[in-house]
């Protein structure tokens, strides 16, 4: 009963068998959660790196981008999705968004998918994300997905229509070609929408009954915010990050310890230069227990 990309959780608790049998459907059982980052020490750490002059420079996304790789790592059960009221862990951890490839009204959509490694940090990230954004660029460029849509669209609809639900149908069984999903973003472990990067405020995006992604994470714009200093408010840069999670996979608890992680990692950014797998010693932990 293993998926090619997760093993079949068989053995876990009486609740969480349940639970996708009162509570099929993903999009009922979506939760929303907002975390202010303080980008204070962040931007500090992006001046140093990108001082060589290097041309991609290290940013705010990709820092994001390698916190919720890092937290997902480390808090296995943010691995877990449910699919056809079954709880799977997935076989590696992956994160994926939409690529504008040009700033206009009619500009094209492509789509990224990162599969990390356990030993990568920002580095890797970075030069991943390097290189598959020089090729999503291209104004030539199609995703796999993106062209197995554009040729369903191609045919007559009352071919087409019948033809996607049974697309829909196989997905839905765990029996869709590997090949059709490969590049599907709501196949991946978290998906990112960068909305700061055209001017909106933080929000939040909907899960989803396709594909098996129980994570969501949207960014805002970045700006002055209110934090709390020495019992005083002091404005500083600051970001929002808007996710939305599967209730079904953890508790509270544990999604809120795994948030404040996320956040730790991106206020003190030094973490982000360790692998991701490295596990966290004891006086981590009580920064993390503290907040």
């Amino acid at each position: 009963m293993d998926r090619f990309d997760a093993k079949y959780l068989k053995d876990c608790d009486a609740m969480h068998f349940i639970m996708p049998f009162m509570y099929p459907d993903r999009c009922d059982n979506q939760t929303y959660f907002t975390f202010q980052i303080d980008l204070t020490n962040l931007e500090k750490y992006l001046k140093k790196k990108n001082k060589k002059g290097i041309d991609y420079k290290y940013n705010v996304f990709q820092c994001v981008v390698t916190a919720v790789l890092k937290t997902i790592t480390l808090r296995s059960k943010l691995s877990i999705f449910i699919h056809d009221r079954k709880m799977y862990k997935r076989n590696e951890v992956s994160a994926a968004f939409t690529v504008k490839q040009e700033f206009a009204d009619d500009g094209g959509e492509v789509l990224c998918f990162i599969h990390s490694k356990p030993e990568w940090n920002i580095d890797d990230v970075h030069n991943e994300l390097k290189r598959q954004l020089l090729k999503l660029k291209s104004k030539g460029y199609k995703d796999e997905s993106s062209s197995v849509m554009d040729k369903l669209n191609s045919i007559p609809k009352f071919i087409s229509r019948p033809l996607v639900r049974f697309v829909c149908w196989l997905e839905k069984k765990s029996l869709i070609p590997k090949s059709m999903i490969e590049t599907d973003p709501y196949h991946s472990s978290a998906v990112l929408a960068n909305l700061g990067s055209i001017g909106l405020p933080e929000g939040y995006h909907h899960l989803t009954n396709w594909g098996t992604t129980s994570i969501f994470v949207v960014l805002g714009e970045y700006g002055k915010m209110p934090f709390y200093e020495n019992e005083k408010v002091v404005f500083k840069d600051g970001i929002k990050l808007g996710f939305t999670v599967d209730e079904r996979i953890a508790d509270g608890y544990y999604f809120s310890k795994s948030m404040k992680m996320l956040q730790l990692f991106l206020e003190e950014p030094k973490y982000l230069e360790q692998p991701l797998n490295e596990k966290l010693t004891d006086k981590v932990w009580e920064k993390i227990n503290k907040r």
